[in-house]
C-alpha cells in the first residue's frame, strides 16, 4: 500500500512502487483529470503539483509519490473559480480542451513562483506544454490576467 495525499485526502493505494502516478491516479482513484499524451514526461498533458511543484505524473513513480502530497486539476479549485480558471474561460483558451488540465497546472505553478510573469517567462515556463491547437496567444493573455487579478490589480 502506498500512502499518499490526494487533492487534500490522505489516500491509500494498492499500487506497485513502480507504477507511474498518473495510472494510479485515473485507473485507482479515478481522477480523470491529467491527460496521458506522450508518456515522456515532454508534453504536460499529466501536470499534477507534488507538494506544490509543477511535475509530469507520467514519470513519477509511485514510489516518489509516497507520503506526498498530490494536487490534480479536480483538487485545483472548490469551485472553479480560481483566477486562472476564470481567465482560461474569459479568453476562451480551450479549443479541444485536452491539454488544458495540464496547461492551467503548469500556469499555476508559474504563478507560485512568479507572480508577475514576462512574456518570456510565460513562454519559458509553459515551454513543456504542447497545445496541440496552438492557443498559446491566449495562454499567455490568460496568464497575464490572472497574476493581475491575482496580485488586486484591475485589468
Amino acid at each position: 500500500m502506498i500512502k499518499l495525499t490526494i487533492n487534500g485526502k490522505l489516500t491509500e493505494l494498492d499500487v506497485a512502487d513502480d507504477m507511474p502516478l498518473l495510472w494510479a491516479l485515473r485507473d485507482v482513484a479515478k481522477l480523470t483529470g491529467s491527460k496521458y499524451g506522450c508518456g515522456k514526461g515532454l508534453c504536460g498533458a499529466c501536470t499534477v503539483h507534488i507538494d506544490g511543484q509543477a511535475s509530469r505524473a507520467c514519470i513519477t513513480p509511485m514510489s516518489y509519490a509516497q507520503g506526498k502530497n498530490i494536487t490534480t486539476i479536480e483538487g485545483f479549485s472548490d469551485d472553479g473559480e480560481h483566477a486562472l480558471q476564470q481567465a482560461w474561460q474569459k479568453f476562451n483558451v480551450a479549443q479541444c480542451g485536452y491539454c488544458q488540465p495540464g496547461q492551467i497546472m503548469s500556469a499555476a505553478g508559474l504563478l507560485k513562483n512568479n507572480p508577475n510573469p514576462s512574456d518570456a517567462d510565460i513562454d519559458q515556463a509553459m515551454s513543456g506544454n504542447i497545445c496541440r491547437c496552438g492557443t498559446y496567444p491566449r495562454i499567455r493573455e490568460a496568464i497575464h490576467h490572472a497574476a493581475k487579478t491575482l496580485s488586486g490589480e484591475k485589468s
